[in-house]
């Protein structure tokens, strides 16, 4: 028995499979929603945010530290009501802050 082994791209291969182009579309959407943010978001603390995962009409945000997502979370009622008015159906913002590297114990 031969088999046929040949190198594909990420790109291909979510073409080629439902579950991976699901995956695909929602990365794209949820970095296009953060992209949407660049008015609100202060220009300060746009490195320090990264776009999570959409879990239906929840979407997480990804933050640097505390300091961040204290910062956010005043910003959250813009937030939603301009992704809103942008066609995205939004309930909740979740923030999480991700833990560094140098950081861990």
């Amino acid at each position: 028995m031969t088999r046929n082994h040949r190198a594909v791209t990420a790109l291909q291969a979510s073409r080629e499979s439902p579950t991976l182009a699901r995956l695909s579309d929602l990365a794209a959407e949820s970095s296009a929603r953060l992209k949407s943010l660049d008015t609100v978001i202060p220009r300060a603390l746009r490195k320090a945010i990264q776009a999570g995962p959409i879990e239906g009409d929840e979407w997480c945000l990804l933050l640097d530290n505390n300091a961040v997502a204290a910062k956010v979370r005043q910003l959250l009622p813009a937030m939603q009501a301009h992704l809103r008015s942008k066609g995205w159906e939004i309930n909740s913002i979740r923030l999480k802050v991700q833990v560094s590297p140098s950081t861990k114990a």
